[in-house]
C-alpha cells in the first residue's frame, strides 16, 4: 500500500484507461461500451484501488466509462485524472494551461466523472506559455474550493518539480519510466525522499516489454526471468517496477480482462536479489520526458 498525498491508501498496482480510447487516444476502443465497462468493473473487484484516466483519452471517452462503469464509486476507490491538454484529433495534443482553461477542464471532468472531489488531479503538462504559478495556483484555488483533493504534475524534471513544490503541495508525478527507460531516476529518488507517489507512464515500454520477436540482452533476460517464475515478460517488468522503488505505482492499462489479470497477478511475484541485479544492469538510457501521449499501456 502507498498513503497518496499523506491521507489515500492505494494499492501499489493500478489500472490505467488510456487503452479504453481508440487509435491515436481518439474515440472509443469498443463499439459495444459494455466490453471496456466489464474490464473496468473487474479491475475494482479484483482488488484495484487506484484508477488513472484523463480528460483528453477520447477526448471524454475514458472519463465517461469511467463513471458509467464506477459509479457510485466503493469506499477506498481513488479516482486520479488529468487536465491541461486539448484534443483536434488521433495523437494531436496541445498544451492548454491558462487558468481559465484549467477550471474549465476541471470542472467538465467533475461532471463527466459524477462527482464533487477529484481525488488526485494531474496537469498533463506543464504550459511553457504561462507561469508557473499561476498554473498551478489554479489547481491550489481549486483544491481550495473542495474541487480537488491533491494536485500532481506529468512529465516533468527534478529541477521543475522541486521549484513547483515550492509553489504547491505536489502528491504525485507521472513521467514514463520502466525496466528500459530510467532517464527519470533523478526524479523517482527525489518522490522517495519527499514521500510523492511516482505514476510511471509506460511502464511496459508501450508493449516492447511484453515480448516479441526481437532478441535483445534486455529480452534474454526478461524471457529467462519470466521462465523461472512461470511468468510473462510483461509481468516480470512490473514486477521489477514494485520491487526497484516503494514510491512507484504502475497503472498499465488493457481492454482485455485476460491481460488485466495477467498484469494483476505480476503484484504476486517475488524477485531474488540475483535476478534484481540482473534486471537492475539493464537500460537503454533513453530520455524520460517524452511527448504529451498516453500514461498508460
Amino acid at each position: 500500500m502507498f498513503s497518496l498525498g499523506g491521507t489515500l491508501a492505494v494499492g501499489r498496482l493500478g489500472f490505467g484507461t488510456a487503452s479504453l480510447a481508440g487509435p491515436g487516444y481518439w474515440g472509443p476502443r469498443h463499439e459495444d461500451p459494455e466490453r471496456s465497462l466489464a474490464v473496468l468493473r473487474r479491475a475494482v473487484d479484483r482488488g484495484v484501488t487506484l484508477i488513472d484516466t484523463a480528460d483528453n483519452y477520447g477526448p471524454d471517452v475514458a472519463e465517461e466509462l469511467v463513471a458509467r462503469a464506477l459509479h457510485p464509486y466503493p469506499e477506498g476507490l481513488v479516482i486520479a485524472t488529468k487536465g491541461g491538454v486539448v484534443r483536434t484529433g488521433p495523437n494531436v495534443w496541445h498544451i492548454a494551461g491558462r487558468p481559465e482553461q484549467l477550471r474549465a477542464m476541471c470542472d467538465a471532468s467533475l461532471r463527466r466523472l459524477r462527482t464533487d472531489t477529484i481525488d488526485l488531479y494531474q496537469l498533463h503538462r506543464l504550459d511553457p506559455d504561462v507561469p508557473m504559478a499561476d498554473q498551478l495556483g489554479t489547481l491550489l484555488e481549486l483544491q481550495q474550493a473542495g474541487k480537488i483533493r491533491h494536485i500532481g504534475l506529468d512529465s516533468i524534471g527534478a529541477t521543475e518539480l522541486a521549484r513547483a513544490r515550492e509553489v504547491a503541495p505536489i502528491a504525485s508525478v507521472q513521467n514514463r519510466y520502466n525496466l528500459m527507460d530510467r532517464a527519470s531516476e533523478d526524479v523517482l529518488k527525489l518522490c522517495e525522499r519527499t514521500g510523492m507517489a511516482f505514476l510511471p507512464w509506460f511502464p511496459l515500454g508501450n508493449g516492447t516489454l511484453t515480448g516479441g520477436r526481437s532478441t535483445t540482452p534486455a529480452t534474454d533476460a526478461l524471457a529467462s526471468i519470466a521462465a523461472a517464475h512461470d511468468a510473462t515478460t510483461g509481468q516480470i517488468a512490473l514486477a521489477w517496477l514494485l520491487h526497484h522503488s516503494p514510491a512507484l505505482l504502475p497503472t498499465p492499462g488493457t481492454s482485455s480482462p485476460d491481460h488485466l489479470d495477467e498484469n494483476l497477478a505480476a503484484a504476486r511475484i517475488s524477485l531474488t536479489e540475483e535476478e534484481l541485479a540482473r534486471l537492475d544492469a539493464l537500460t537503454d538510457g533513453r530520455d524520460g520526458t517524452g511527448s504529451t501521449g498516453s500514461t498508460d499501456d
